[in-house]
């Protein structure tokens, strides 16, 4: 028992006061993550809307964040991590609030994009802030503990948005709005360059990147698409994986919201541990290569074994040790390419990777899934996640410019 109060201990030890500050920002951003989760419902239910209307609002918001997760990195290198992060969150809030007043279907396309255009530009610099704040021994914890802080707050959200949803759809518009608002003034509080030393204060500048654009970086365009593959296979946690064992498995809702929960659980109890253990011990290009093949294999079970509750809980299991051997690692991987002049566009482009998978994963997923059952949709997921594995095992062996962990 001592040995484990220790390693909890350790692993959370260490880290930048700033790091924490900007993980309470993005907890008290992410706890008002309500809108999107019930964006079909809200369409469909209470405006009245098509299911097939609903999807291209949904489609929108995928793209927006492409476009968003482009311009951010963009704007990270030339106005500095902190100013993007005030500016899309204080943006954000103002067109939550607006888009909560629409009703015209047209409209309210184009304020979904608009939105998640300015949403999704605050990722890439605050990926950027968690890579100066943190120092590069514990830098995959500091990722880690934004992580947890996502987690935790999507948690939150999601509890209190099904029960605000059941009383008043628009009441969710005006919550997300003001806690992206009240994430503003956090920040502004907490890491604003006159009130805590820690945050740079970068100038506007028009001048060329210092070291090499990420557009140039052959060894990161092949992560960036093996991080899209990656990525289309984990999406389906969340978009078929629930129509399957509500359809396929008959496994009833109160089964389906505790072993969809079971991930973040174990996320939030244990991903800080292992990163801590894992943290210095080995090229972390091989842990990103295991999680990959695990997440693959956590879907292809359902092909193996027979439909059982069992089967679920060990497929969640391996779903979630491949998260948390691959993700974290991930983001030291592009961060160990960047400096302070080209961080920007490397926090972009990865971030557009996920949003990219985000557009292409949970259509094409439900596609697949409609036409040739979901048999074949596992069989070609776990085929998926292997070719990112080998994308990932290959890029380990041309990248000369790797950094250990």
């Amino acid at each position: 028992m001592k040995w484990i109060i220790e390693n909890y201990k350790n692993a959370y030890k260490g880290l930048a006061p700033s790091t924490w500050w900007l993980s309470l920002v993005m907890l008290i951003n992410r706890s008002g993550t309500m809108v999107f989760p019930f964006m079909t419902l809200y369409m469909t239910q209470k405006l009245g809307y098509s299911i097939s209307q609903a999807g291209w609002v949904m489609v929108l918001f995928g793209l927006g964040a492409v476009g968003g997760g482009f311009m951010g990195g963009k704007l990270v290198d030339r106005l500095g991590f902190y100013y993007v992060q005030i500016i899309t969150l204080i943006g954000g809030g103002i067109m939550f609030l607006i888009l909560g007043q629409m009703r015209s279907y047209p409209l309210i396309c184009l304020m979904a994009f608009l939105l998640s255009f300015i949403n999704d530009m605050f990722r890439p610099a605050n990926s950027a802030a968690i890579a100066h704040y943190s120092k590069e021994e514990n830098r995959t914890r500091s990722f880690s503990l934004n992580r947890l802080a996502i987690n935790m707050g999507w948690a939150v959200g999601g509890a209190l948005g099904g029960f605000i949803a059941s009383k008043n759809y628009t009441l969710l518009f005006w919550i997300d709005g003001f806690t992206n608002i009240g994430a503003a003034i956090m920040l502004w509080l907490l890491l604003a360059p006159s009130k805590n030393k820690a945050t740079i204060q970068k100038k506007v500048t028009a001048k060329p990147l210092v070291g090499q654009s990420a557009y140039c970086d052959k060894a990161y365009r092949l992560f960036f698409l093996c991080t899209v593959l990656f990525a289309l296979g984990f999406f389906q946690l969340f978009t078929t994986l629930p129509v399957y064992y509500r359809r396929e498995m008959n496994f009833d809702e109160t089964f389906i919201g505790a072993i969809m929960s079971l991930n973040g659980i174990l996320i939030a109890l244990f991903e800080m541990v292992v990163v801590h253990q894992l943290e210095g011990k080995k090229n972390f290009l091989w842990y990103i290569l295991i999680g990959t093949i695990l997440i693959g294999c956590s879907f292809s079970v359902y092909n193996v074994f027979p439909c059982a509750k069992w089967v679920a809980l060990i497929s969640v299991l391996m779903m979630t040790l491949g998260e948390m051997l691959s993700m974290p690692f991930m983001n030291t991987y592009w961060i160990g390419r960047t400096n302070d002049q080209n961080r920007g566009q490397y926090a972009g482009l990865y971030t557009v990777a996920w949003s990219v998978a985000q557009v292409i994963g949970p259509g094409m997923g439900a596609h697949i899934a409609d036409i040739f059952g979901f048999k074949c949709l596992w069989w070609i997921i776990g085929a998926i996640s292997m070719l990112s594995g080998i994308g990932f095992r290959f890029l380990d062996k041309i990248d000369t410019r790797k950094i250990a962990t």
